[in-house]
């Protein structure tokens, strides 16, 4: 609620202001769904020019997965660092020196040289991507209450599947014409341009992560009493949020997530092409496949999650136990993908496996916000941003050994792991996430 919502005016007559901030706060999430898609164009064009890049550079599976592994080096310490920051300092700025700072990163390997500068330069890129997703949340969801953040969360999380289902056909034709360099200087050019339009378009709301009006950056004034609980809220300190059984079972299952959304990243588009037998422009659509699904899951599990919750569900089955169900049922069809025979059966599990796997993210998201105060929301999110982006500097360099290892082979068992990995991130989820619980029980401890 805002200054504008405690004037008494007549049912069903909003006025243009209410009008004007709802406009706002649209633009402003579609704004960050973009800001995602280029956040995860840039991660994907290694993989996507991934035997470009190996042949050119002379690297063997394991050195390529290690590069793509060094990109996450400080992407978690950059987490925490700006998600902490993001409860004190104008997310709106922090966005855009972060878009920045991507297209700067990208131009030392566009120019040349060899592995040390693609190293060096993705180490760069995850430090200013790391803080991306949560901020991005954060952003988002200040412009919302509660009850209304299921369907922007997941469309800033769509970002990430859109980003890769927009670039990897187009970015797949530039490294086959052009050169995997050329690519890079694309990525970069497009963020530019993002960053000029969200300096004068960008903004924070006025919620507080726990439906609390608050004034920040360029938004308006609220004036509001804060209830209780929240003042109390601003004093829980983070390690008896990160204690609790949701924040503990939500993020593990969200590490499972990102496992695999790392393995699509990285390894995909070559399991297509040397597992699979697929050509390379073939590979460059087929890759887009199980993001798709991943879409149409991030869709529909808001809707499901948003459906229950109007109907007095709690968020313990709204979002732990949809989320729960998605994750079980993607380990179901990545752990079926041995058992059936031919390309086309075992890319059709692949990618309901790695779609339903990879859309944990809104889930994760909205829970964590809905568990912590406003005053730690953005702490928490980045913590656990940073704990579950690890899956993203272990997977790459695991992966790669088991390819040398094991040959064509090793993509496919790549894939069973994965599988494992997401029946227990499903598990945890069904049984451990209660997100209204635990906060009740983080209240009661300061009021006691």
């Amino acid at each position: 609620m805002t200054a504008a919502d405690t004037t008494s005016r007549p049912l069903g007559d909003p006025t243009s202001a209410d009008r004007g901030t709802r406009s706002r706060a649209w633009t402003v999430t579609g704004l960050l769904v973009v800001f995602m898609m280029i956040n995860f164009a840039d991660k994907s064009v290694l993989g996507l020019a991934a035997d470009e890049i190996r042949a050119d550079l002379d690297l063997s599976a394991t050195e390529f997965g290690l590069a793509n592994s060094a990109f996450f080096l400080l992407f978690s310490v950059a987490a925490v660092v700006v998600g902490v920051f993001a409860d004190k300092v104008r997310p709106t700025t922090v966005i855009l020196v972060m878009a920045l700072l991507w297209s700067v990163a990208q131009v030392p390997p566009a120019i040349g040289g060899g592995l040390a500068v693609l190293v060096g330069s993705r180490i760069v890129l995850g430090a200013a991507e790391g803080p991306a997703f949560p901020v991005a949340q954060h952003t988002a969801f200040s412009w919302f209450p509660d009850h209304r953040r299921n369907l922007p969360g997941a469309l800033v999380t769509l970002g990430i599947t859109l980003g890769v289902i927009t670039a990897a056909p187009g970015l797949t034709w530039v490294i086959d014409h052009h050169h995997w360099r050329t690519a890079l200087w694309v990525l970069a050019a497009i963020g530019l341009v993002w960053a000029a339009v969200w300096h004068f378009f960008g903004g924070t709301g006025t919620y507080r992560t726990a439906d609390v009006p608050r004034a920040h950056g360029d938004a308006a004034k609220a004036r509001t009493d804060a209830p209780a609980p929240e003042a109390a809220g601003e004093r829980v300190p983070y390690r008896r949020i990160f204690a609790t059984p949701t924040w503990l079972a939500v993020t593990a299952a969200y590490f499972t997530c990102y496992w695999a959304v790392a393995l699509m990243l990285v390894w995909l588009p070559s399991y297509l092409r040397n597992g699979l037998g697929y050509s390379s422009s073939e590979a460059g659509r087929l890759v887009v496949l199980p993001w798709v699904m991943g879409a149409v899951v991030l869709l529909a599990q808001a809707g499901i999650t948003g459906w229950l919750m109007r109907r007095g569900v709690s968020t313990r089955w709204a979002r732990g136990g949809v989320g729960g169900a998605a994750l079980a049922l993607g380990a179901l069809a990545c752990l079926g993908v041995p058992l059936v025979d031919g390309s086309g059966a075992k890319t059709v599990l692949l990618a309901v496996g790695m779609g339903l796997g990879g859309s944990y993210a809104a889930v994760a998201a909205t829970t964590v916000s809905e568990l912590a105060p406003p005053a730690r929301a953005g702490g928490a999110l980045g913590v656990m941003n940073a704990v579950v982006t690890t899956a993203g500097l272990a997977a790459p360099a695991i992966v790669g050994v088991m390819v040398d290892r094991q040959g064509p082979g090793g993509y496919q068992n790549a894939v069973i792991v994965t599988g494992a990995m997401l029946l227990v991130g499903g598990l945890l989820s069904a049984t451990l996430v209660d997100p209204a619980r635990d906060r009740a029980r983080l209240l009661a401890r300061l009021r006691a």
